[in-house]
């Protein structure tokens, strides 16, 4: 055999069929037009001639490059690699290959990775990364190209989509903390030029307001990105204005995360003095101490949905614009509990009554150490 790379038509010529047949049985998008014992034979004589097919000459050829564009707002998020699991395995199953790129929620690189992306001449894009009235998107649209946006909307723009019910997730989450008892709540909410943290902030009062609560707005601190440090900031900020609440609903786990370090450091224990609930499940979000109480959905379905919705469009599929949205499904775990009930002189009975600040661990009621040392507390994990 001449010392060179195999070609199709060797294939075709060990497999004992056209050229044209050998390629459709090579092309996952085309095998279903050949038989399955012509299928087996080119593929048994390109695995034994060590063919490779030329994905230049391919795209030349079909004018696809079969790569797709992924824009990822924080890949530190461990909500996002099942995600982009998903979305790959839908993607291989038709021949196609993910480019992931990481924007740190910056638009300025965002910006640059969707360039770069579309000048390697990718057939479409799906978008993690979308915020409201996003320039970005505007051009993509005017360029007609293939986009789907993935845990985002965008109302301005007619892209189809796949995402989570936030606004119903969240207001379960405000009636698990409700059905505890809880009637002041505070909200950890997420940026507001993301669809995620405008829903379920609107989510969280369709809730209070659903259960007759009164929605304090000195209650709600705007995380500026969804990152643990910003769930620290947000919590500090309200703990800092000495209110009464007894729960806080964060707009997603890496939020609630950072509730949890800013309680640890007032010496504030979770539940017993301030329930907290996140959003999203992420992995690991069991593992804490406590174990947090969120809303879950289908990480691996939510990218499986959109490469099929991407794959829709490349593919030239006519019809409306497809928006899809996933159950969410609350799961209980240890960071919510049953508010105790008022107790005579606790500030909360009587329609004087004075409400007192959020409560501090209590001090030593004596400086006589302790033969069997302190007790031990519980203090957050994972931040």
């Amino acid at each position: 055999m001449p010392d060179r790379p195999a070609t199709l038509r060797d294939v075709a010529a060990a497999a004992g069929v056209h050229p044209a047949t050998a390629s459709r049985a090579l092309n996952p998008e085309t095998r279903i037009l050949v038989s399955e014992e012509t299928a087996r034979r080119v593929t048994d004589a390109a695995a034994r001639l060590g063919y490779r097919p030329n994905p230049v000459a391919r795209s030349l050829r079909t004018r696809r490059s079969h790569t797709v564009g992924v824009l990822i707002p924080d890949l530190n998020n461990p909500l996002f690699p099942p995600i982009v699991r998903g979305l790959e395995d839908k993607l291989a199953a038709a021949g196609y290959v993910a480019l992931i790129g990481n924007t740190d929620a910056d638009a300025s690189r965002e910006r640059t990775l969707f360039e770069q992306m579309r000048a390697r001449h990718v057939d479409g894009f799906v978008l993690a990364t979308a915020t409201l009235h996003d320039r970005l998107l505007a051009e993509a649209a005017a360029a007609e190209v293939p986009v789907v946006l993935m845990n985002r909307l965008a109302q301005d723009y007619s892209f189809p989509s796949v995402s989570v019910d936030n606004e119903q997730g969240a207001r379960m989450a405000v009636t698990h903390l409700a059905r505890l008892g809880h009637t002041r709540i505070a909200h950890v909410a997420g940026p507001q030029e993301a669809s995620t943290g405008v829903s379920r902030l609107r989510g969280f009062r369709d809730g209070m307001a659903t259960h007759g609560l009164e929605v304090d707005e000195s209650l709600i601190i705007y995380a500026n990105r969804y990152t643990v440090e910003e769930g620290v900031r947000c919590c500090r900020e309200l703990l800092a204005r000495q209110s009464d609440f007894t729960a806080v609903a964060a707009a997603n786990d890496m939020l609630a995360v950072g509730c949890y370090t800013a309680l640890d450091e007032s010496f504030l224990q979770c539940p017993d003095d301030i329930s907290v609930i996140g959003f999203n499940d992420m992995p690991f979000i069991d593992r804490l101490r406590p174990p947090l109480t969120t809303v879950r959905f289908p990480h691996y379905q939510l990218g499986t949905e959109a490469a099929q919705l991407l794959l829709e469009r490349i593919n030239g599929g006519e019809g409306p614009v497809k928006i899809l949205y996933l159950a969410p499904e609350l799961i209980v775990r240890g960071s919510t509990s049953q508010l105790p009930a008022p107790q005579a002189g606790d500030g909360r009975e009587g329609d004087e009554a004075v409400s007192p600040p959020v409560p501090l661990r209590p001090a030593p009621a004596s400086p006589d150490p302790d033969p069997a040392g302190p007790a031990p507390s519980r203090r957050a994990r994972g931040a």
